[in-house]
């Protein structure tokens, strides 16, 4: 996959836990949690406007572009 999540590099960053930053975001953990391992194929956007809110932060702190391999 070209996108690689980094929210668990910005959690750290800002010395958040996941149970805290879900409650604050309004998702389920576990929900928070496949999204912090990269085990999601979409976010909303409403869900991605919270997480950057909370963590003050851009998308781009969270999200990656890597070019997929061409062979």
């Amino acid at each position: 996959m070209a996108i690689i999540l980094r929210l668990d590099r910005v959690m750290a960053d800002r010395k958040i836990s996941l149970n805290e930053l879900a409650e604050r975001v309004g998702i389920s953990n576990v929900n928070l949690s496949n999204l912090k391992t990269g085990k999601v194929r979409a976010i909303r956007f409403s869900t991605l406007n919270a997480i950057c809110r909370e963590l003050d932060c851009q998308p781009g702190d969270i999200l990656e572009f890597s070019p997929d391999d061409p062979s």
